[in-house]
C-alpha cells in the first residue's frame, strides 16, 4: 500500500476560479504570496473577538493538509491545459503567467460531459464520447480512479466550480438515490451534466463540493449517496463578492434594526460566467442563489414592520471588455427612526475569481479534514462560504455571515479535539 499523503484536487471546469486557485497555491508554496483572503492559511481562532483576545493561527489548531501535498487536476470542456485556460480567462497577469507557465501546462484537463440544454451559450469541444448518462458516468468515475493511480494520491476532493446550468430545481428522479440510478439507466432529461459528476465523484467515496448554484446538493438523492458512500457533501454557489457584502451589510441593518423597502443589485462582467449568464434560464438559477440571502437575513416573518414590502430585484449584464474585473452597484432604500427615509449607495469593483480562489481553498482542505475525521453528508457548518448553505436535515445556518462565522468556529473546534 503506498504511503503517500498527496491531497488530489479535481475541479470540474478549468475556468478562471480553478486556474486563479492552482495558480495562488503554487505562488504560496513558493514563498511568493501570502494566502490572502483564506482562513485556513491566514486566519486565527478565535475568529470574531475582543481586541487583546489570544489567538492561535487555525493552520497550527488543525490537521490540514500542508499545500505541498496538493495534486491538482480536473475537467474542461474547450481547453487541453491549465495554462491555456489561464490565459484565457485573463485573471493573471502576463508576468503571474510566465512565472506558474510549466506548473500550469502540466496540469492537463480531462475532456467533460455536457448538455446544450443546459448551457445553451457553451461552445463545448472537448466531450466525452460516451453516450447515455450511465455510460458518461462511468467514465467520469475512470477518470478518477487514473487520477489517484497517476499522482499516487492518498485521498481526493473534487470541487466544481464549472459554468451555471439552467435553473431547475428537483425533480421527481431527485427525490431519492433508487430513482435517480433508474433515472440514469433511462437517461432521464431531467439529470443535468453538474448532477453526473456529483453522482461519480461521491460513489468514488470521494468528497464533493458544489461551488456554483447548479441543482446538487439541494436533491435527497445526493444527500443519501453521500451518506451511503460515508463521504462529505457541501454546497452551494460560492458567496464571494457582490452577495458577501451584500449579507454583510444586510446583516449590519438588521442588527439596528432598520427598515428595508428596496434593494436594487446589478454587475457588469466579461468572463465565460456571464457569457453563459446571459441566458434568463442560467442567469434564473443565479437570481435565486442571490436573492435569497436577503429574505433570510431580513426576515418578514421576524419583523413585519421592518421588511414586510421589500422590492428586491437583481440584474447581471455580460460586457466583453470587464473580463473577470467585475463591477457592481447596489441601491439601498432603507428608512430609521419615525419613518425617515434613507439611501446607501455601493460601488465594488472586484475581481470575482481573485475573492473565489481562497474560498476554493478553504473549503477543500476543510472538506478534506472532516473526511478524514469521519464526516459524512451535508457539512451544513461551511454556510459561511455559500449564497445557498446546504442544511441537509440539519439545523438551518441561516444566511447572517456574523451567525455562519460562529458555526463555522465552533466546527473547528471540533475538528481540533478529534
Amino acid at each position: 500500500m503506498s504511503d503517500s499523503k498527496k491531497l488530489g484536487i479535481l475541479t470540474v471546469g478549468m475556468g478562471a476560479v480553478s486556474t486563479t486557485l492552482y495558480a495562488g497555491v503554487e505562488a504560496a508554496r513558493r514563498g511568493l504570496t501570502p494566502g490572502i483572503g483564506s482562513l485556513t492559511q491566514m486566519g486565527q481562532l478565535p475568529l470574531l473577538a475582543p481586541p487583546g483576545t489570544p489567538t492561535q493561527a487555525i493552520r497550527e489548531l488543525l490537521d490540514l493538509a500542508p499545500l505541498e501535498d496538493l495534486v491538482f487536476g480536473g475537467w474542461d470542456l474547450i481547453e487541453k491545459d491549465a495554462y491555456g485556460a489561464a490565459k484565457r480567462a485573463g485573471v493573471l497577469s502576463p508576468a503571474d503567467l510566465k512565472k506558474h507557465a510549466k506548473f500550469l501546462r502540466d496540469i492537463r484537463a480531462m475532456s467533460g460531459v455536457a448538455d446544450p440544454r443546459f448551457t445553451t451559450r457553451l461552445e463545448a469541444t472537448q466531450l466525452k464520447r460516451e453516450m447515455g448518462k450511465r455510460a458518461q458516468v462511468d467514465a467520469l468515475r475512470a477518470d478518477i480512479r487514473a487520477f489517484r493511480e497517476a499522482n499516487d494520491c492518498d485521498r481526493l476532493v473534487v470541487i466544481s466550480c464549472m459554468s451555471v446550468e439552467i435553473y431547475q430545481p428537483p425533480q421527481p428522479v431527485h427525490a431519492s438515490l433508487a430513482a435517480f440510478e433508474q433515472g440514469l439507466d433511462a437517461d432521464d432529461p431531467a439529470i443535468s451534466p453538474s448532477q453526473l459528476y456529483a453522482y461519480a465523484v461521491l460513489s468514488e467515496g470521494v468528497p464533493f463540493i458544489n461551488g456554483t448554484p447548479n441543482t446538487i446538493v439541494e436533491t435527497t438523492a445526493m444527500h443519501q449517496l453521500a451518506v451511503r458512500s460515508g463521504v462529505p457533501l457541501a454546497g452551494s454557489d460560492f458567496k464571494s463578492g457582490q452577495t458577501y457584502m451584500k449579507t454583510v451589510i444586510a446583516g449590519a441593518l438588521r442588527m439596528r434594526l432598520l427598515g428595508l423597502t428596496g434593494w436594487f443589485s446589478t454587475n457588469i462582467l466579461g468572463n465565460r460566467d456571464g457569457l453563459v449568464l446571459e441566458d434568463p434560464a442560467a442567469f434564473e438559477a443565479k437570481r435565486v442563489s442571490k436573492t435569497t440571502v436577503l429574505d433570510d437575513i431580513c426576515s418578514a416573518e421576524e419583523q413585519p414592520a421592518l421588511y414586510s414590502d421589500i422590492e428586491h430585484l437583481v440584474k447581471i449584464n455580460f460586457f466583453g471588455p470587464r473580463g473577470d474585473a467585475k463591477e457592481s452597484w447596489d441601491s439601498i432604500d432603507l428608512f430609521g427612526w419615525m419613518g425617515y427615509e434613507m439611501q446607501l449607495k455601493v460601488n465594488f469593483q472586484c475581481r470575482d475569481s481573485i475573492l473565489a480562489a481562497p474560498l476554493a481553498l478553504d473549503l477543500v482542505l476543510l472538506t478534506d479534514l472532516a473526511a478524514r475525521r469521519g464526516d459524512k453528508g451535508v457539512l451544513a457548518w461551511l454556510a459561511f462560504y455559500f449564497k445557498t448553505p446546504a442544511k441537509g436535515g440539519q439545523k438551518d445556518p441561516g444566511n447572517n455571515p456574523a451567525v455562519q462565522l460562529g458555526i463555522l468556529e465552533r466546527a473547528m473546534r471540533r475538528l481540533a479535539r478529534r
